[in-house]
């Protein structure tokens, strides 16, 4: 029997998703419903849905009913799923989460969870309420090569590991357009340190099988923005690249016109709902940092040193981990992206990736790394199958809980709160979170 799925959110983000269950899996789940606040966006993805099906020389799926944002509890009464789908704007995602759930729905929830830490307890009490469950979709511990360094850890590879540090980069494509979209205002977004770092923290609970407990941070807007660009020099302005004369020629601008991704998916539908796809990097009103570091300790002892920063030269990051019996160090170099361009964008491809394990008292050595078909290494065809077919017996316990989503944005919202303050943060006062505790 097909599990019914009803979707809310689909811009960029959602396309993986309807994707997946229009196609490969459409022998065990269906669409009942999609929900937005704008229509055009919408009916847009229900062309690409179609478009999917011929391209694959497959029959046509059954026509998905379209509800706006104020109809998400009518559509769950009427098309009665077992199942919704939230990748909305981050700071709504707690509303469809809860009455999902509330309404006797499961829920699969983009990361991150949400954004703040009365947001994350109205979820948990929520699923403590319902009984419902809610799962995160942290598709970066499906690649292969943190797979790996899962496994090289439960071995015991380099004995009890004592430190990480961990160096995320984001490039002036993919690390820019945080700064053009809505994430650029942090009562959106939580800032990069929760959308964007949920996913590294994640990585390394998930690698350490533990979870943080204290957070402190340092963070600021050093490169993008107004007043930046004023201080390096920059005298031509603009409030967004379409129809700008000053945007032409700034390697920072989001070109929409000429791609059919970007203007069907946004520039067509700005008459819905005003939602401004280009602005510039440079602008004001920006209220996340560009600039942050970040030290956690996490409940057996480790310590980790952590930075992002969104305007380096390339996109990728370095990891390494030191241990009573020696060190394995991870190198991963990721292709250019801009979210919602198309193919073009390349979300995820891997364009390469290195593991080394130094022994105490031996000799290095390469660690061989397994290249899936697929977004992540083929990460993102495991995680939907997890999802949406038939889940394999997975020794390495990828599919992550509302507990995993909890306590890798619970690093994020502590290191905020620590900015503020100019102190550490006790992560698990943040929240009542039963059994986990100091």
């Amino acid at each position: 029997m097909k599990k019914k799925y009803a979707h809310v959110g689909l811009g960029g983000r959602a396309r993986m998703y309807y994707n997946a269950i229009t196609t490969t899996y459409r022998d065990t789940a269906e669409y009942v419903g999609f929900c937005d606040i704008n229509r055009t966006r919408m009916e847009y993805a229900k062309e690409v849905v179609d478009t999917l099906c011929k391209q694959a020389n497959l029959p046509p799926v059954a026509d998905i009913p379209l509800y706006a944002a104020d109809e998400f509890e009518k559509m769950i009464e009427e098309q009665k799923p077992d199942v919704v789908i939230v990748t909305s704007i981050d700071r709504t995602h707690h509303r469809y989460i809860i009455k999902a759930m509330e309404m006797g729905c499961d829920v699969i929830s983009e990361k991150p969870m949400t954004i703040d830490a009365v947001k994350c307890q109205e979820i948990i009490d929520c699923i403590e309420r319902t009984g419902r469950n809610l799962r995160v979709t942290f598709n970066y511990r499906y690649a292969p090569h943190n797979t790996m360094m899962r496994k090289l850890i439960m071995e015991d590879t380099i004995g009890k590991v004592t430190q990480v540090h961990f160096e995320w980069l984001l490039n002036t494509s993919h690390g820019a357009d945080y700064f053009r979209r809505w994430h650029r205002d942090k009562k959106n977004s939580g800032g990069l340190l929760v959308h964007k770092s949920t996913h590294h923290f994640d990585l390394v609970n998930f690698w350490l099988h533990s979870y943080p407990v204290r957070v402190f941070a340092f963070g600021d807007l050093k490169f993008y923005g107004r007043e930046n660009a004023e201080e390096r020099g920059v005298t031509k302005f603009y409030s967004r690249v379409h129809g700008q004369e000053n945007a032409k020629g700034d390697p920072f601008a989001l070109v929409m016109d000429g791609n059919g991704y970007l203007e069907r998916l946004y520039l067509n539908a700005e008459k819905d709902d005003g939602y401004i796809r280009d602005q510039s990097v440079f602008g004001d009103n920006i209220s996340i940092e560009d600039t942050m570091n970040v030290l956690v300790q996490y409940k057996n002892g480790v310590q980790m040193s952590y930075s992002l920063n969104a305007y380096s030269p390339w996109e990728g990051f370095r990891v390494s981990f030191t241990g009573t019996k020696g060190r394995i160090e991870l190198e991963v170099i990721e292709a250019v992206y801009v979210n919602g361009a198309g193919a073009s964008s390349q979300e995820g491809v891997v364009r390469g990736k290195k593991i080394t394990v130094y022994p105490m008292f031996g000799e290095p050595y390469q660690v061989p790394i397994e290249e899936g078909v697929g977004g992540h290494g083929g990460g993102d065809t495991v995680l939907l199958n997890d999802l949406f077919g038939v889940p394999e017996y997975d020794p390495y316990e990828r599919a992550a809980s509302y507990v995993d989503g909890s306590m890798s944005i619970l690093t994020g919202i502590a290191a905020n709160k620590s900015i503020a303050t100019g102190l550490p943060v006790d992560v698990l006062k943040l929240v009542d979170l039963p059994g986990y505790k100091r």
